[in-house]
């Protein structure tokens, strides 16, 4: 018993030791109390040191997010189910702001705005957690945009180009294509290096299941991550949810990675940005739109960058999407983001409704830094292209109307269908440059105008699968950023316009 009574005494005097060292003084601690609640938006009083953006902890277990400070009350926005919350009930500030995880664990997954799984594969395990908002990479760390990104579209690559740290709108009516393109896109790295982030923003859950599906089955599935906030998810996490996605995207650029970011879209976004605002009583402006919409878009745009090799030589693309109302190009959030970004794809209702897809308008659509980084043998490829695409477009409007032309504008149009058939591309089959460039050479030495514009598709099938086989080198020569030799040249040409092509 002696050995007992003297074990026990040693524990209760280490316990009373723990308990000396304890900070036993009273600890303040702010309690505030819901005045109103409407639609996740909850106004609430009694918090005067809250800060902007930080999470508070309501007493039935909701988090919400401190989006508005005034004078006496705090405005908040809830990231989650409002059950258990209403006037009257109590809570408190964490000190803390929105943070998301990042890092290589989130690779292959499908999350939510706050990182928390929703593919039923466990939780994700990473020590690396980052803020959703953060200031924008600075002037001088940042370099020109030099390196491609290719989306594997010729109406784009050869067109409008796009770069690595580039930002290019993606807009159009409901139904045209937009999410096809950035779907597309997002396959085509399949062949790069590139990580890819879809944030899907307020779309329905049937059409979120479709382009998932789509890219883990035909992407780079383990170097996609997906954030999904749908239409039936609560109004702050889809505010949340671009922020989060571009947090978890620079990541990887700050550590020398290439990044390719898919918002879609920001239009709902910018509805649920009104939604909240209205019921925090913020005085509206233009279509009932805060006055700060502009600045909601752009401190997130701003984040694409290309950084320079001091900062790790890494770059984050973003293709933002907007949705328009019978093509008005001019409204509110479609001119704030064409003003915000390095250029813009048009989608024409018209040319979708004709089955040209993707449904691109070229004299509404430009890309204002791509063009520097174009590769050399698509560039060379490509060098008439668009200027003779847009004068066969007012030819062919011209003839609608009974006009006679001559054989020169005869041949023009003959050779502008071709190319217009050649642009059209069926969804998830996104092409290699090198594949691109034998069909651009095919239609810039007029190959294709035998042919029946029918069989301009069967014509650049049988291309993609004969160059694999007799052009190896110069497949990865195109890839690699070579320009192409005249020898190159007429190797292309040769397979292009031999029986096996079906010349």
């Amino acid at each position: 018993m002696s050995g007992l009574a003297a074990s026990l005494d040693a524990w209760l005097q280490g316990v009373g030791g723990r308990l000396r060292q304890l900070d036993l003084t009273p600890q303040p601690q702010e309690l505030g109390r819901v005045l109103s609640l409407a639609d996740g938006v909850a106004l609430v009083s009694g918090l005067p040191s809250v800060r902007l953006n930080e999470l508070l902890l309501f007493e039935a277990g909701a988090v919400g997010l401190a989006v508005q400070l005034d004078r006496d009350q705090v405005g908040c926005v809830l990231l989650g189910p409002q059950q258990g919350v209403r006037s009257g009930s109590r809570l408190r500030g964490t000190q803390t702001v929105v943070e998301v995880p990042v890092g290589e664990a989130l690779l292959g997954r499908t999350v939510d705005p706050l990182g928390q799984p929703l593919d039923q594969r466990g939780p994700i395990d990473t020590p690396h957690r980052a803020r959703i908002e953060r200031p924008a990479p600075s002037l001088v760390d940042r370099e020109p945009v030099t390196q491609p990104l290719l989306t594997g579209l010729t109406a784009i690559d050869a067109m409008l180009p796009l770069g690595r740290g580039q930002r290019e709108l993606i807009i159009g009516d409901h139904y045209t294509g937009k999410s096809a393109i950035a779907i597309d896109t997002i396959i085509n790295q399949r062949h790069s290096d590139v990580i890819c982030i879809y944030a899907a923003i307020g779309q329905k859950s049937s059409s979120v299941a479709a382009a998932l599906r789509a890219i883990f089955a035909h992407g780079p599935k383990e170097r996609c991550i997906a954030v999904v906030a749908p239409a039936d998810a609560a109004a702050g996490l889809q505010w949340v949810a671009p922020y989060a996605a571009c947090a978890m995207a620079e990541y990887f650029m700050e550590r020398g990675r290439h990044v390719l970011l898919v918002l879609d879209d920001l239009t709902k976004h910018a509805l649920v940005h009104r939604q909240i605002s209205l019921l925090l009583r913020q005085p509206p402006g233009r279509e009932a739109y805060p006055g700060d919409i502009f600045y909601l878009h752009s401190r997130l745009l701003e984040r694409a960058a290309k950084l320079n090799s001091a900062c790790g030589g890494g770059s984050l693309t973003v293709l933002p999407i907007a949705e328009t109302q019978a093509g008005n190009l001019a409204a509110y959030i479609p001119t704030n983001l064409i003003s915000i970004t390095d250029g813009q794809i048009v989608l024409e209702p018209r040319l979708f409704n004709e089955q040209v897809k993707p449904a691109i308008d070229l004299s509404k659509s430009v890309s204002r830094i791509g063009g520097k980084t174009q590769l050399p043998a698509m560039r060379a490829a490509s060098e008439r292209l668009r200027l003779d695409y847009a004068q066969f477009l007012e030819l062919e409007v011209f003839t609608r109307f009974g006009g006679g032309v001559d054989q020169r504008s005869q041949q023009a149009i003959v050779r502008g269908r071709r190319v217009r058939a050649a642009l059209v591309q069926p969804q998830l089959q996104p092409l290699l440059a090198a594949e691109q460039v034998a069909l651009l050479l095919a239609l810039a030495e007029g190959l294709l105008d035998a042919i029946p514009e029918s069989q301009v598709a069967a014509f650049r099938d049988r291309l993609r699968q004969l160059l694999p086989a007799h052009c190896p080198e110069i497949m990865a020569h195109i890839a690699a950023g070579a320009a192409l030799t005249e020898d190159e040249r007429a190797t292309l040409l040769q397979l292009a316009w031999g029986p096996h092509a079906g010349a």
